[in-house]
């Protein structure tokens, strides 16, 4: 068995680029952006899955900060604007382990100082309100990826948990792809609908993401990704970047979250409902049904399937820390990494195939999206197309 001293080793040389954590929403949520009252200079394990001695514990260099707001926001683009600027005051106040990165570089430069690369994401299109000015406005603020959809449709893609309308994307989805490849901001495929993951790829010029997603043949969700697009990642040049979330990695945790969330909707309640009387119905099922456990080797799982699939050199990962309830035992928090990683050398991944996986896979996507993007610069002027001239309202 491989120990833990060995895997850090590695990591010291290569850490962990994580594709996506939700600890601006977490903070948000919890303390409406209070970061004396959750300090991430201390141990935050009481609350937070996220802090700095535990990133630094699990070897991260690298993390994508999720720019997330719900798509039921009374204003989408200015709660997106606060999380920025959560995550702006984050590393002002961390200077010493946190930097601000925009580009590959940058990120090279963070694993020269010893400090932590940090980017962020945009989760949901619905964060544009169907503006590529807006889309442009991001990217000026330091966005780097956005997610094409969250867990409901926009006005122009499908996401892979709502019913199907546009058919994947739309004229105006495709230019938001095309807009995005000359920007040199990641086109990111997690949450949305298979449909519209071929149809971004089709469009795109540039390689995609998943900054948060796993094999639909190893645990069949629709968060997932089909084995057709894992295969056209080889020739697009992307990456897909696992997640941890149990009930997208456990096949018995999917089936599960199936019969509790009808267990809810028996009982009156939305699936998603917190209320204390809600919860009260939730325990009594979770007692009757005790809840299936990811662990270690069920996202080991994953990446060997990926990893045949797609070819070392489209994987990383992307656990979704802060941005899910439950987690696979191993994985508790950000300091589990090394774990994985041990499971893998033990399975038999060279050093070099985790290089890539932790590492080198993230730094060389996003130079070669920056790449794409200068070529695009010097031929292409910004796109003012609107979904009203685009897309037909008529259906």
């Amino acid at each position: 068995m491989t120990s833990l001293e060995a895997v850090r080793e590695l990591l010291s040389e290569f850490p962990v680029a994580d594709g996506h954590n939700d600890l601006p929403w977490a903070l948000r949520q919890q303390v409406r952006y209070d970061l004396d009252a959750r300090d991430v200079a201390a141990d935050q394990s009481a609350h937070l899955h996220t802090d700095i001695p535990r990133l630094r514990a699990g070897g991260v260099g690298a993390q994508y900060w999720s720019v997330y707001v719900r798509t039921d926001s009374p204003d989408q683009v200015a709660a997106t604007l606060e999380q920025i600027d959560c995550v702006r005051q984050l590393i002002d106040r961390h200077p010493e382990d946190l930097r601000p990165a925009l580009t590959a570089a940058d990120m090279e430069a963070a694993r020269r100082e010893g400090r932590i690369a940090s980017l962020m994401g945009a989760e949901g299109g619905h964060s544009i309100a169907n503006s590529l000015g807006t889309l442009r406005g991001l990217y000026g603020l330091g966005v780097r990826y956005l997610t094409l959809t969250h867990n409901d449709n926009v006005d122009w893609a499908d996401s892979a948990t709502d019913e199907p309308r546009a058919g994947g994307l739309t004229a105006f989805g495709r230019e938001v792809v095309r807009e995005m490849n000359r920007l040199g901001m990641l086109v990111d495929l997690s949450h949305v609908a298979a449909t519209t993951m071929r149809d971004a790829l089709d469009a795109s010029s540039a390689p995609v993401i998943f900054s948060h997603s796993s094999a639909r043949a190893v645990c069949d969700h629709p968060r997932n990704v089909p084995d057709d697009v894992l295969e056209r990642l080889t020739a697009n040049g992307g990456m897909a970047m696992v997640t941890f979330v149990p009930k997208f990695v456990l096949q018995a945790a999917v089936d599960w979250t199936a019969e509790a969330d009808e267990n809810m909707r028996a009982h009156g309640f939305h699936h998603l409902d917190t209320t204390a009387e809600a919860m009260k119905v939730h325990r009594a099922f979770e007692e009757r049904h005790p809840r299936p456990v990811a662990t270690v080797a069920t996202v080991a799982d994953h990446l060997d399937h990926m990893r045949e699939v797609a070819g070392i050199d489209h994987l990383g990962i992307g656990g979704d820390y802060d941005g899910t309830a439950f987690t696979p035992d191993g994985l508790d928090d950000v300091s589990g990494y090394p774990n994985l990683i041990a499971e893998l050398l033990d399975r038999g991944w060279s050093k070099a195939d985790l290089a890539k996986l932790t590492w080198k896979n993230a730094v060389r996507v996003l130079d070669a999206a920056e790449d794409v993007a200068r070529g695009l610069q010097a031929t292409r002027s910004p796109s003012n197309a609107t979904i009203e001239s685009l897309d037909s309202r008529d259906g």
